[in-house]
């Protein structure tokens, strides 16, 4: 495999742009193959990447002032217990266009009397002022919560169970997905996908420093036949976007595992299944992604064992609980590639 740069952005220091650093580049052998010695003893000692660029010798070009915190001019951070709503106008009886996780970032553009118009993710739109903090309160509460974020940079990325190609392939996943870093090992990244740590060549991906973004609410388009029930369903679930991710949980206000997610939604529709992914498979009849119609679920495995469940929105998407950082988010369907899909819906 040709062997290029991983480049490193670190966009989340006030006053201060670093761009990617030509001479941190993967090396084909030794201990600072990949990243330098002292930004992977950074990572490690952060659990997972909390100060990345003070382990990076800052060069004449990052003398240049620049006033961008976690690539954001004009920075506001989601000061909400759960999420924020995002509407595409200044007032209540506005239409939701998305959701801004807590401590979510956002690029305030405008204000509008109590309102601000910002820009987060692929959402535009409006929130209220009050829940939004701003200047010196919106750049510390930045450098609280900020995370490492491994962006994959080829069509088809491998996550593999251990750090070395010869071991078995955790997953696939497609390029421009984000995926939360644990620690940078040499050539490897080890990384953080619904919960399960696994390890990605790093080459294969970009990391950067960045808070959680908005989650877009575009009307879900349903193919001719979809039943009024799966409309109703996917409009229930996505009521909970933002929410807690717990262990076990089986709240969707206050947690939900991904599981239990689903088996909570599904039992408001007289569908009652276990709180087991590998048990809520068996349920239902399987067919093929393609067939797919909102309210079907998709499951997902690793090592060839299930681990994970969505419920489909349509339009190559899935609403699903899906970590603590996470909690309940909409992601590409085909993020990691599906084990299994079932339909427990008949029409």
């Amino acid at each position: 495999m040709k062997r290029k740069p991983i480049y490193i952005t670190t966009l989340c220091l006030t006053g201060v742009l670093l761009t990617a650093a030509p001479s941190i580049t993967s090396q084909a052998s030794g201990a600072n193959a990949g990243i330098s010695a002292a930004l992977r003893e950074s990572l490690s000692a952060q659990n997972g990447a909390e100060k990345i660029a003070e382990a990076l010798p800052l060069s004449a070009a990052t003398d240049v002032e620049d006033n961008t915190v976690c690539g954001y001019t004009n920075l506001g951070v989601a000061n909400v217990d759960n999420h924020l709503n995002i509407r595409e106008g200044a007032g209540e009886d506005y239409e939701l266009v998305g959701k801004l996780p807590k401590d979510g970032g956002c690029e305030i553009l405008e204000t509008e009397g109590d309102w601000y118009k910002i820009q987060s993710g692929k959402v535009t739109g409006y929130v209220k002022a009050e829940y939004v903090l701003t200047g010196d309160a919106a750049k510390a509460r930045a450098q609280e919560v900020k995370s490492t974020v491994a962006t994959t940079n080829t069509q088809t990325v491998y996550l593999r169970v251990e750090p070395n190609t010869d071991c078995t392939i955790w997953t696939a996943m497609p390029e421009g997905e984000d995926i939360d870093v644990v620690e940078v090992m040499g050539d490897w990244v080890k990384v953080n996908l619904d919960g399960d740590e696994c390890y990605v060549f790093g080459e294969l991906v970009d990391l950067s420093e960045q808070l959680p973004k908005a989650m877009t609410m575009t009307e879900v388009r349903y193919g001719e036949g979809v039943s009024d029930v799966r409309v109703s369903l996917v409009n229930y679930a996505c009521q909970f976007i933002g929410n807690r991710y717990v262990w076990g949980g089986t709240s969707l206000t206050n947690g939900v595992d991904c599981s239990g997610f689903t088996m909570q939604v599904f039992a408001k529709y007289g569908i009652y299944l276990p709180h087991y992914s590998v048990a809520q498979a068996g349920y239902g009849t399987p067919i093929s992604s393609s067939e797919a119609q909102p309210g079907d679920l998709f499951f997902y495995s690793k090592g060839g064992t299930i681990n994970h469940v969505a419920i489909y929105m349509g339009n190559g998407q899935v609403v699903h609980a899906s970590s603590p950082k996470s909690g309940i988010k909409i992601s590409n369907a085909f993020y990691r590639t599906p084990s299994k899909v079932t339909r427990l819906i008949n029409d």
